[in-house]
């Protein structure tokens, strides 16, 4: 009996162990690489506001004088993190952490500390290049782009709190993460990982567990200010393009199709003659475009670009920001249900452009259930777009009120046919068939969108 025991005990304890024997040992990693990584801190000048002072302090006929007192500019303190790229001194981190700093300082694993200065940034990416003046540094080697799969390990080394060179692990949660910034772009496929990432980590590296830099911890998702298990890094496939460019120049050029994109849904799927959703629709081409100048057409959609599948709108714009102004390249797109193959030649991205809008909107264009009247032609002029018929009203509880529609939208197509006027969209509505989605293109604050409509059969 206890022979049996003991033989239990040794079965219970042999699975523990080999699991235990089959995790990866952190350890070594770590002191290897923490060398390379480095705090920093940052100074910002904030202007002064008037004095402003509680009731009943001062007497009401001296409150005025004393509240026009404008207070003296002070200095605003905060942290981030970063990584050497070289020995000579560069520094990676995000643009978030220096952006508006007067005073940027360094600081190693081995409590050497150096100034730094802004080389360049690219605040689409969140991205800074900075520079101290040192040699004979250690360097964080960054991975080759693209060598990176969900379920992997991966480690931060950063500052959280300002708790220098702690270090979190985890794994890669999800690839290819689109999260457009407040201007609408959405320019970096995020790695979304579950190591625990808090303030302070912001622009140190994320490794794999050959000490190769994967990512650059960017941004958190929280509901309390602190992590819950959803971290978001930038990948070195942006990072490596976005150095050699603040290098060379300074800035950052990214490829530009002039395009707007909507996300395709079911509906609009069986509209545009697609077997499932996907892809890029194009909602609208600017003038002059490198997309029209390829004979891109609004209400096409593109599936692939560069040899890359495009699964949704946002899978677009980060590989064409990936891309060299003046690159050919091929997309295979849909148009009226058939595919076909274009050739684009990427544009360079305008300053204040931003190349890829993801549209909230209500669906398409109606049938009945809406008034209209006739574009006059100083507006039609204004607005670039030949004519059109504007919504005067829409009847609650019609297919023009549950697609979306409102009062001052511009309808420019219905079905596959153009709209210029009261008369053209008087026909297009008689022949739209009940019971199944059709397209409907309009204009809505200078925006050109799609969606579907359905009349009830």
């Amino acid at each position: 009996m206890l022979r049996m025991l003991s033989l239990l005990w040794i079965a219970l304890l042999i699975p523990a162990g080999l699991a235990y024997a089959n995790l990866p040992d952190f350890a070594d990693l770590i002191e290897e690489n923490s060398p390379a990584v480095v705090k920093i801190n940052t100074v910002q000048k904030v202007a002064g506001g008037r004095a402003q002072l509680p009731r009943g302090q001062v007497p009401e006929i001296f409150r005025e004088l004393f509240e026009q007192r404008q207070m003296p500019e002070r200095n605003a303190y905060s942290m981030g993190s970063g990584f050497i790229i070289s020995s000579d001194g560069y520094v990676l981190t995000n643009n978030h952490v220096v952006d508006g700093a007067s005073e940027i300082s360094v600081r190693l694993l081995d409590r050497r500390e150096y100034s730094a200065e802004v080389v360049g940034t690219d605040p689409r990416s969140d991205l800074a290049l900075l520079k101290i003046d040192a040699n004979g540094l250690p360097v964080a080697k960054l991975a080759e782009p693209d060598d990176l799969r969900v379920g992997e390990w991966v480690v931060a080394i950063g500052s959280p709190f300002g708790l220098d060179y702690s270090a979190s692990v985890g794994i890669v949660s999800a690839m290819g993460r689109s999260l457009p910034t407040e201007r609408g772009e959405n320019y970096v496929p995020f790695i979304q990982s579950d190591v625990a990432i808090n303030p302070g980590n912001s622009g140190g590296p994320l490794f794999n567990l050959r000490g190769e830099v994967v990512g650059i911890n960017s941004q958190i998702y929280t509901r309390t200010g602190g992590s819950i298990g959803l971290s978001f890094a930038i990948p070195v496939s942006v990072a490596t393009d976005v150095v050699a460019q603040l290098k060379e120049k300074g800035k950052v050029e990214r490829g530009w199709l002039g395009i707007y994109l909507q996300e395709v849904d079911k509906n609009l799927a069986s509209s545009l003659g697609l077997d499932k959703p996907q892809g890029a629709l194009i909602a609208q081409v600017i003038a002059d475009s490198p997309a029209e100048q390829s004979g891109i057409k609004p209400g096409d959609v593109i599936v692939e670009f560069n040899g890359r599948s495009i699964n949704t709108s946002g899978d677009l714009p980060h590989q064409v920001g990936l891309l060299s102004p003046g690159s050919k390249v091929d997309a295979k797109l849909i148009r009226d249900g058939r595919s076909r193959t274009v050739s684009v030649k990427i544009g360079a991205m305008p300053e204040d452009e931003a190349q890829e809008v993801a549209e909230e909107a209500g669906p398409d264009g109606d049938v009945l259930g809406m008034s209209v009247q006739n574009l006059d032609g100083e507006t039609s002029a204004s607005l670039g777009i030949g004519g059109g018929v504007v919504i005067d009203q829409v009847a609650p509880g019609s297919p023009a009120h549950l697609a979306g529609l409102r009062p001052g939208d511009v309808v420019v197509q219905l079905g596959n046919a153009r709209v210029t006027n009261v008369r053209e969209y008087r026909t297009l509505r008689g022949k739209i068939p009940r019971g199944t989605p059709v397209l409907v293109r309009f204009l809505r604050q200078g925006q050109f969108i799609f969606r579907t409509i359905e009349v009830p059969r």
